[in-house]
C-alpha cells in the first residue's frame, strides 16, 4: 500500500491505534502494551487481547510496526519510521484541534 493510502486509511487515528502506536515508541510486548494503555490513559482505555492483537496485526502488515524478537513466545513490537511519520500527523492534528478548542474557550464573545 502508498504511502498517500496508508494515511489515508489511518488519518484521523482511532484511539486504539493512537495508543498502540504511542506504547511502541519503546519496545513491548502485547500484554506491555495493555498496561502501558491503561496506565497513560488511567484506565479509561482497556485493551481487549482480540482489538488488542487484531491491530497489531494489520499494523505490522502496513509495515507502521516491526516485530524485532521474540521472548518466551512474546512478540516485541517497535514503531517503524513510517509509523512515526505517521504518529506524527496525528499529533499534529490532535495539537491543531486542541489549539483552536483553546481560542474558543478563551474568547469571551463564544457563549455569551
Amino acid at each position: 500500500m502508498s504511502n498517500d493510502k496508508l494515511q489515508r486509511s489511518y488519518l484521523p487515528m482511532s484511539e486504539t491505534a493512537y495508543y498502540i502506536l504511542l506504547s511502541l515508541a519503546q519496545i513491548r510486548h502485547g500484554y506491555g502494551i495493555m498496561q502501558h494503555v491503561e496506565e497513560i490513559t488511567k484506565s479509561r482505555i482497556k485493551l481487549g487481547p482480540g482489538t488488542l492483537y487484531g491491530s497489531l496485526s494489520k499494523m505490522e502488515k502496513d509495515k507502521l510496526i516491526a516485530v524485532i524478537a521474540e521472548e518466551d513466545r512474546r512478540k516485541m513490537y517497535q514503531i517503524t519510521p513510517l509509523g512515526r511519520e505517521i504518529l506524527t500527523q496525528e499529533i499534529s492534528r490532535i495539537r491543531e484541534l486542541f489549539h483552536n478548542a483553546k481560542q474558543m474557550e478563551d474568547d469571551p464573545h463564544v457563549g455569551n
